[in-house]
Parts: C-alpha cells; structure tokens; sequence
C-alpha cells in the first residue's frame, strides 16, 4: 500500500526551476519531521533537506540558497531553483510518522525523476 506520493520532477533546462509535492495518506496519523533525499545514478542517496514540525529547517551545502523545503499539516514540498545538471537524481520524499496501530518510523515515496540537462 502507498502511504506516501511525490509528484512534480521532470526534465529542465539549468537554470530553470521545478517544485516537487509530496503527500501523505490518511492512514497517518501523526507526522513529526518530513523530509527530501535524492538519489543520482551509481551513487547512494543522500539528504536534501529536512523539516521539522516547529518549521525548522536543514538543507545539504549543494542546494542552500536555491532549495526551499516547506510543509502543511499533511505535505511537504520543495522548490528548486536555479537547478544545476548535478541536481539530475531521482528525488524521494520521506515523512517520519505513524499510524494508529503502529510506532513511529520512516515512510518512503517511490520517487519522482529529476533531470537537468546543461
């Protein structure tokens, strides 16, 4: 089952910018930090940023000053600017959370593909 959804990536141009939504589904219920990570071909996937309930927030060196990472009660989104070729990565978003069964842990989306073309 999805409890987690991405939406937004697709192919630009540098320079231009996307803005990547993620939502979570009804089944959590309770939602602390939210986060993006991405994942570039042959390497492992590492934080692009975090945010956390009191809107705090940390980003990875690579993106500060062009990356905004935002939330609402149920969603987290990220608005990439001025994106550069090595932004190209399949981008995921995570949401730490629960539901009324269960205990906390980490829900991963199944990714949404970014590609900057120089």
């Amino acid at each position: 089952q999805v409890h987690v959804a991405e939406s937004g990536g697709g192919l630009v141009q540098a320079g231009e910018s996307l803005r990547l939504s993620c939502e979570a589904s009804s089944a959590i219920v309770m939602i602390n930090d939210m986060g993006w990570y991405r994942q570039a071909a042959g390497k492992q996937r590492e934080k692009v940023a975090i945010i956390n309930p009191d809107g705090s927030t940390d980003y990875t060196d690579s993106v500060k000053g062009r990356f905004t990472i935002s939330r609402d009660n149920k969603s987290v989104y990220l608005q990439m600017n001025n994106l550069k070729p090595e932004d190209t990565a399949v981008y995921y978003c995570n949401v730490n959370g629960r539901q009324n069964w269960g205990n906390w842990r980490y829900y991963w989306g199944q990714g949404t593909q970014v590609t900057v073309s120089s």
